[in-house]
């Protein structure tokens, strides 16, 4: 009778707990937005005119639920440290429509690939380096063949007032017709459904 109540107590302490909530609502491949605190977070929000200043890619497991993202470096965190990563703790979740769950799970694994590498603080399209916008977009495109989010030019956007802080990053010529991709952007995207949302006044 001791050794079968020991048993039970070890299994209730390894035993994964249920996810509650809106973890609970999560599903492999749902696309998650917050506001950063990161230092250039306001930068971001000032030139796209939107709170949305981090995103990343949720992968559901039976160990925990995560969040795939680029930040320095690209990386795999848990869900609850994520969100407990933006500000007041609101957060913007985006379903893709149409999906299948292996391409939502290919999109994930296209996304785990680049674990590791560096944040690209220059915004460019390369595979070397990649922020956190891109890294979604093209886990998706590569992953599951579906391209979400629209590139726009740098000189597109509200970057008048970011004369200064785009300087300090590029020099005296600061490339205006780099095309990016921001949060905003793919939140923007009609083909992603609002889950849950924090953000009044968005979708």
């Amino acid at each position: 009778m001791r050794w079968l109540l020991l048993c039970l107590l070890l299994a209730s302490h390894t035993a994964v707990a249920k996810p509650r909530g809106l973890e609970a609502k999560l599903r492999t491949g749902d696309v998650v937005f917050h506001t950063s605190r990161s230092s250039q977070s306001a930068a971001i929000q000032e030139a796209t005119g939107s709170p949305l200043s981090h995103v990343g890619l949720v992968e559901v497991t039976e160990k925990g639920t995560y969040v795939v993202e680029a930040v320095q470096p690209v990386k795999r965190v848990p869900f609850a440290k994520w969100k407990a990563r933006g500000v007041k703790g609101r957060l913007l979740v985006l379903r893709p429509e149409g999906l299948t769950e292996a391409q939502r799970e290919a999109a994930v694994e296209e996304a785990k690939r680049h674990l590791g590498k560096p944040y690209d603080w220059r915004f460019e399209w390369g595979d070397e380096a990649l922020y956190c916008s891109e890294l979604v977009h093209k886990a998706y495109a590569v992953g599951a063949g579906v391209a979400y989010g629209k590139l726009e030019r740098l000189g597109e956007l509200k970057v008048k007032k970011l004369e200064a802080r785009l300087k300090e990053r590029y020099g005296r010529s600061v490339p205006m017709d780099l095309e990016l991709l921001s949060p905003a952007s793919l939140a923007a995207d009609e083909r992603l459904t609002v889950v849950h949302s924090d953000f009044p006044g968005l979708r």
